[in-house]
């Protein structure tokens, strides 16, 4: 258990992981309110419209790239996340007035979804690589710890917003989640900024984003990573939509049904942010056998009949779909240089936000047009695609061969440029 929470012995991780933690419970209970409003409230059951509004909030990472990653390298991110922290309490403070007061339309939705997308687009990589501002030796645990904060919060959150709407409606979440941003506030503040480990600029270069792109295209371990990402992210990491109207539509249930089998999926992407922490390096194995089981399960979970058996494959689907983003997030981290780590994440945070301006509207007309189940199926492709994709990789680049040792099979495979024998089988990967 020690070697599952070390990072926690810095002071400074401590107290943004904290805030954060608070911060995440308020975000958490934000989004649950925001579908539900425009699900059930301002719509007549259109996921549809759930997907616009997942566009609008998201679409600004990819537009935005080129702004977010030079300032992820070149700005002081302990100030830019005062900004960008601040700016979304606002935001979050706005749209509780509006529904408070009765007058919210869903034109107001989508214009705080916009808005908060371009302040995301900024926080996200920042808020990424600001973790190797705050550790020095244990990035990798620190990365684990950041998911298991997030989706504790997720495990906890749904369920409260749902006993909130029913109680008090929608608008008091998103007053809690503006207030919920002040921990993360006074955690920057409370920061002993002597103790930090700041990144040195990068020199100024021209094209600093085609830099980056550049860098990418020379490393075909981060270029798979990236293409799994686009097909995940596109179209499997579209649970407001999927989560939302297969409580809706197909299990006929309340907000209630709807935060509580949210919280079963984030029961297990908590356990796959705690197992990841105990890793030291994550491999691309891990990534494409947790995405296998991502597609698997998934598929499954669509043809369930009732919501505790939905509610028992939602668990297996946050598991393996947190494993996948946190080895995912851990590898890029770990294996970029750290002049281009800013840019290589809002890269990676445009991949799997980006997608969903073009994923979410189609997953949405999939259920309007043929129902919940068959846009779970899609997701479920997803997966399947971006195992294929790792397994491609690894027979291309890591001479992938499978021999029989004794009777049992055996993997073996060579280590990946820049890495040695001993990271690799850190992370779970036979070498010869």
């Amino acid at each position: 258990m020690q070697g599952m929470f070390h990072s926690l012995r810095s002071r400074n991780y401590r107290l943004w992981a904290a805030g954060a933690l608070v911060s995440n419970l308020g975000t958490w209970m934000q989004r649950i309110g925001q579908d539900w409003l425009v699900l059930a409230v301002l719509t007549d059951h259109s996921a549809t419209a759930v997907g616009w509004v997942m566009a609008l909030q998201f679409g600004p990472s990819l537009l935005l790239l080129p702004l977010s990653g030079h300032a992820a390298d070149h700005m002081d991110r302990r100030r830019l996340l005062l900004l960008t922290q601040g700016a979304a309490g606002l935001l979050a403070l706005g749209l509780g007035i509006v529904t408070l007061a009765g007058v919210v339309q869903l034109w107001h939705v989508y214009g705080f979804a916009l808005l908060l997308g371009c302040v995301t687009a900024f926080d996200a990589p920042v808020r990424q690589a600001f973790v190797s501002d705050l550790v020095r030796d244990s990035l990798a645990n620190a990365v684990a710890l950041n998911s298991a904060s997030f989706n504790a919060a997720r495990m906890v959150g749904p369920a409260i917003a749902g006993l909130l709407i029913a109680a008090v409606g929608e608008g008091w979440l998103f007053l809690v989640n503006a207030a919920s941003y002040a921990a993360v506030l006074v955690s920057l503040g409370w920061l002993r900024v002597h103790e930090l480990h700041p990144h040195p600029p990068p020199e100024r270069a021209h094209g600093g984003l085609l830099a980056g792109l550049h860098y990418v295209r020379q490393r075909p371990d981060l270029v798979a990573v990236l293409v799994m990402l686009a097909l995940i992210g596109t179209f499997g990491f579209n649970f407001a939509i999927f989560i939302s109207t297969m409580s809706l539509t197909v299990f006929h249930g309340d907000a209630s049904q709807y935060g509580l089998l949210t919280s079963a999926m984030a029961v297990g992407t908590m356990g796959g942010a705690l197992l990841s922490a105990r890793r030291p390096f994550p491999g691309m194995v891990l990534m494409g056998g947790a995405a296998a089981v991502f597609g698997v399960t998934l598929a499954l979970a669509a043809v369930m009949p009732g919501p505790w058996s939905f509610a028992v494959l939602l668990f297996v689907v946050g598991l393996a779909a947190l494993t996948f983003m946190t080895a995912s997030n851990s590898m890029m981290q770990l294996t970029t240089e750290r002049g281009m780590r800013g840019r290589v994440l809002a890269l990676r945070i445009a991949v799997v936000m980006g997608g969903t301006p073009i994923g979410a509207p189609l997953v949405g007309w999939v259920v309007d047009r043929f129902g919940a189940r068959w846009a779970l199926g899609v997701g479920a492709l997803s997966g399947i695609a971006a195992a294929g994709v790792a397994l491609a990789y690894l027979v291309r680049h890591r001479n992938l061969r499978v021999h029989r040792v004794g009777g049992r099979l055996r993997l073996s495979l060579q280590p990946a440029p820049g890495e040695t024998a001993g990271t690799a089988v850190a992370a779970g990967e036979r070498v010869t």
